[in-house]
């Protein structure tokens, strides 16, 4: 899987989203004054929408889609690994739920990725662990990801996609698409779903994960019930960044641990038949101080990844060159406009490279999932140091 083009294609790779929230060495956010002047700047009254394109100033330099693999291999421990060496089924869920909630970082209020292009890519290994997405959808967009640990004998495929809806106070995008993780070695799934995203403006602009989660394992018959909350709406940090929940078994679903901590801090289990309380575990021990990822192998790197596409975009966000920045991501959003007419003209319907998607019927609602084309993926030209 090389690149043939001769000319040789340039990344842009910087920090990922670290415990507070921010991309820790190159990028800092614009301060909110400078945001809306920037706004105002590209809006006048009368102005026609419908091909708006959201200013630069308010991304972050980075794809949602490596936002999404970076949450998978950029962590300081190798807290995926432990869920396949755990001695019994109740210690791997509980490794489950400690490597699910690492996937959460904290959020800054008023900037995001970039919105995934069609067919865009995302290729990056951490040590054994080698992670592929793809955006395989832009209208609805839908990110497809698939990750393996040939060591642990481990192997991940994740749906993703999003629907949001404003509330008034608050925009809150319901996170949707299977997760499962499965461990090959003990014939172990475990499938699970994504909190909800909530961008508050009132009463205190903040940015939370929120709702209920469920891991479960139908091979051991355990499952996992969790329930991340964040402030009330007059600002009360009783709840700030809490999960709560429990490990039951089915189908009696009777109650074996609860689960109670900050996903930000500390999450422990207790065994309500003796009291006593284990770590699952520490954000600050998983997901501070990470390392950027690099490219090892610039030959190897594809034309439709994340880091080659945003590049210029990146550039512009990192020196601060707004103009350079909105000039490059206008060019790179043309182009899929384009590209997508020029496909509506043709007749023909785009196919995903890497993955096989489908949409089905179910309670009334489409539901998306997808299956790799190619279960085995070797080290990608983006990695991690260890």
């Amino acid at each position: 899987m090389v690149n043939e083009g001769v000319e040789e294609l340039a990344a842009v790779l910087t920090s990922p989203l670290s415990l507070d929230g921010d991309s820790t060495n190159e990028y800092r956010a614009p301060n909110l004054l400078q945001r809306i002047f920037s706004l105002l700047k590209n809006v006048r009254p009368g102005s026609d929408l419908t091909r708006f394109s959201l200013p630069a100033i308010f991304n972050i330099p980075k794809s949602q889609l490596q936002c999404y693999g970076e949450s998978v291999y950029c962590v300081n421990d190798d807290i995926l690994s432990r869920c396949a060496k755990g001695g019994t089924p109740l210690e791997r869920l509980a490794s489950v739920i400690g490597w699910s909630i690492s996937m959460y970082r904290p959020l800054m209020f008023g900037v995001a990725p970039y919105n995934p292009i069609l067919g865009e890519t995302h290729y990056a290994s951490r040590g054994n662990l080698n992670v592929l997405l793809e955006q395989v959808s832009h209208h609805p967009p839908v990110s497809a990801l698939h990750a393996t640990n040939e060591k642990d004998n481990i192997e991940m495929i994740w749906c993703q996609y999003a629907i949001p809806k404003f509330q008034g106070t608050s925009i809150e995008t319901r996170v949707l698409g299977k997760r499962e993780l499965r461990l090959l070695n003990k014939g172990e799934s475990y499938v699970m779903n994504s909190p909800n995203l909530v961008i508050k403006f009132l009463p205190v602009p903040d940015v939370e994960w929120l709702g209920n989660v469920t891991i479960q394992c139908r091979e051991t018959g355990l499952e996992a019930h969790l329930c991340y909350k964040g402030n009330s709406f007059l600002g009360r940090k009783g709840n700030y960044r809490s999960v709560r929940g429990k490990i039951v078994s089915s189908p009696e679903m009777k109650t074996l641990y609860e689960i109670n901590g900050r996903w930000d801090r500390t999450v422990t289990i207790e065994d309500i038949r003796n009291g006593k309380s284990t770590v699952i575990y520490n954000a600050k021990d998983v997901i501070s101080s990470l390392k950027t990822p690099i490219v090892k192998e610039p030959k190897e790197l594809w034309a439709s990844e994340s880091a080659v596409i945003w590049s210029k975009v990146n550039e512009g966000i990192l020196s601060k060159s707004w103009d350079k920045a909105n000039d490059a991501k206008t060019a790179i959003e043309e182009k899929e406009r384009e590209l997508a007419r020029s496909r509506m003209l043709k007749g023909e319907t785009w196919v995903p490279k890497h993955f096989v998607l489908s949409g089905s019927k179910k309670t009334g609602e489409l539901v998306w999932e997808v299956e790799p084309k190619n279960r085995k993926l070797t080290v990608a030209p983006i990695v991690v140091p260890l």
